[in-house]
């Protein structure tokens, strides 16, 4: 496990550490992140336990590396002619972000980190829409939105109220719309509580944009998803949509009139119950005219007090944004002032040294020309001696410090020799007596299908007892002997069945770990180049020897699911003589059960007989 750890740790970091080289362009930069995470997520699929992708993608996201993705996406005009490699990392961005702990974190994560990916992904998603050949990728870039969206929904309110998706819904194409309403047809689809979650001016926003696509737009498939997304949505939260739904005068006659024999009369007429059943209530609730009167007046005066008010905030927010204005102006002025302060400050000190040393200087000179000449020599030779005194106390001063810090310091690492010397041989002294210990504790019991603690004579006395009683009350209807041969039989299978625990526990783990294999192929193979494009080197790239190993997984698979069918008595008798994985097996069990196994369902002629086995 820590040899795995160490090695996703190394990809993470070599790939992070190209990453920060400057000279890299964008493109570069997109393979180059492509490229590393499809080898970490590669590393981490190979494993059978769950943990090392969560784990994978947690490093990730702690390292920096996906906001380095995140970077790019938000910025899609530089990757112009590069569409298709920018669409694979908004996916692969997405699926790594969906999954991830980051801990400490957690906070910044899911406030600053996910609305960034999120709105650099639609931007990328309105630019891709505006360019008509790429069709396809704009679907997938559509669907990293989705998938991001659906393990984190409480990124809705960012996506609502994003510029660019404001953008994608004006667009007239009806492949556009249909995919943005299937949008959130399968976020609904993916949790009961997805509306549960919402606000109700989210919730709002959803219903405007069906009942939008239902008033504009005459695309069968388009009306009919929108009828299917109001109906998810009240399916979930039903007294939460009645309401807002009837704030749409005459939804239910436009649907009546215009969306009938479109092909889903039967959501239409769902759809239409659900609206007039709420009209009826409420007409039977209604109030009189004169409270209608009076919350009209009630609703008048307080938006215009709501409005007076806004008005008068206005002038507030004016002078509150001069006041910081020339707040932040003259705090800009008095730092510029005091840098001024400092400089000349600097200048004076240097000008006052110069003048100092001239003083000395002169001072010195007239102290020379005062002195006798045969003294002139004696003076010099003295202020030399003092000038050398001092600047070999300096020296000495110095060379003892560093002489003092060397020794100290080979002390310290002599020290910690002693200690990690001292460690070392507790730790082999700890394991030795360890092993004393193991070896002078008794022996473990060998684990048996039977009581334990039963000694011998005790075996010996409760066998006679046994014997008597047997022959005291004999079976009137199975023998002795009978009685011992299903006794074994029985030990026998129970213990073949606690066997081959181990055995079933390996081969869900090699399966887990080929179908990872398998999706990871499946993804190359759809993201593969047109075969207009496609070299012999490209074309080698995508041939695989693994249909031994597909057909094997297949036939495994069916003869897992018919086993599961049977009774356990029957796969515990079956599980010594037969071999699940045979072909021969397979028609044997068609053959009995009467029909063919076709897409995880049996396909029976007729009913047929089954025989028992007698225990």
């Amino acid at each position: 496990m820590k040899m795995d750890s160490a090695k996703e740790e190394a990809v993470v970091s070599e790939l992070r550490r190209q990453l920060e080289e400057e000279h890299l362009k964008p493109e570069q930069k997109v393979s180059l992140l492509i490229t590393g995470l499809n080898k970490a997520l590669k590393t981490a699929a190979t494993h059978a336990d769950s943990g090392v992708l969560v784990r994978v993608k947690s490093r990730l996201y702690l390292s920096g590396v996906l906001n380095h993705c995140a970077a790019v996406l938000s910025d899609p005009k530089r990757l112009q002619s590069h569409w298709s490699p920018a669409a694979m990392l908004a996916q692969l961005t997405s699926f790594c972000c969906v999954g991830a702990e980051p801990g400490e974190h957690s906070e910044a994560f899911h406030s600053l980190f996910l609305p960034s990916v999120m709105d650099g992904l639609l931007s990328l998603a309105c630019q891709l829409m505006r360019q008509a050949e790429c069709t396809a990728v704009f679907r997938k870039a559509m669907d990293s939105v989705g998938w991001l969206l659906r393990g984190y929904s409480q990124l809705t309110t960012t996506v609502l109220s994003s510029v660019h998706y404001e953008q994608i819904q004006m667009c007239d194409d009806d492949s556009v719309l249909l995919l943005c309403v299937q949008l959130w047809i399968q976020t609904c689809a993916s949790s009961r509580d997805f509306v549960a979650g919402l606000s109700d001016d989210s919730v709002l926003l959803l219903l405007n944009e069906a009942v939008c696509q239902l008033a504009v737009s005459s695309d069968s498939a388009v009306g009919g998803a929108s009828v299917k997304l109001i109906l998810l949505m009240a399916n979930q939260q039903g007294f939460r949509i009645h309401p807002l739904l009837l704030t749409f005068t005459g939804l239910d006659s436009l649907l009546d009139k215009d969306w009938r024999g479109r092909g889903f009369d039967q959501e239409l007429d769902h759809l239409i119950t659900f609206i007039r059943s709420y009209k009826s209530i409420r007409s039977h609730t209604q109030a009189s005219p004169e409270r209608e009167r009076a919350a009209c007046t009630i609703q008048a005066a307080w938006r215009s007090y709501q409005t007076r008010r806004r008005v008068k905030s206005l002038s507030r927010a004016v002078s509150t944004l001069q006041r910081r204005y020339r707040a932040r102006r003259k705090q800009q002025q008095k730092q510029k002032e005091a840098q001024q302060w400092e400089e000349e400050l600097k200048y004076q000190v240097c000008v006052r040294r110069q003048q100092a040393r001239r003083q000395f200087h002169q001072k010195q000179r007239r102290l020379l020309q005062l002195l006798p000449p045969e003294q002139v020599q004696s003076y010099l030779q003295e202020c030399e001696r003092r000038a050398a005194v001092v600047i070999q106390s300096f020296w000495r001063g110095f060379r003892e410090r560093r002489h003092y810090n060397s020794t100290h310091r080979s002390t310290l690492r002599h020290t910690h020799r002693q200690q990690q010397a001292a460690r070392t041989l507790q730790r082999a002294v700890r394991r030795f007596l360890l092993k004393l210990r193991a070896a002078k504790a008794q022996p473990v019991k060998p684990v048996w299908i039977g009581q334990n603690g039963l000694t011998d004579s005790r075996r010996v006395e409760l066998k006679k007892q046994v014997d008597e009683y047997v022959a005291l009350h004999p079976s009137s209807r199975v023998s002795l002997e009978e009685c011992e041969r299903l006794h074994e039989e029985v030990q026998l299978l129970l213990l073949s069945e606690l066997q081959r625990g181990d055995q079933q526990r390996r081969d869900e783990e090699r399966m887990e770990a080929l179908m990872a294999h398998t999706h990871t192929q499946l993804e190359q193979l759809r993201d593969a180049p047109p075969l207009s494009l496609v070299t012999v080197s490209d074309a080698e790239s995508f041939l695989s020897p693994s249909a031994p190993i597909a057909t094997r997984a297949r036939d495994a698979h069916n003869a897992m699911l018919q086993s599961s069918r049977l009774p356990w008595w029957r796969t515990l008798g079956l599980m010594d003589d037969v071999d699940i994985f045979n072909h021969t097996h397979f028609q044997e069990l068609e053959a009995e059960l009467g029909g063919l196994f076709v897409g995880g369902q049996s396909v029976v002629s007729k009913p047929t007989e089954r025989e028992g086995i007698n225990l």
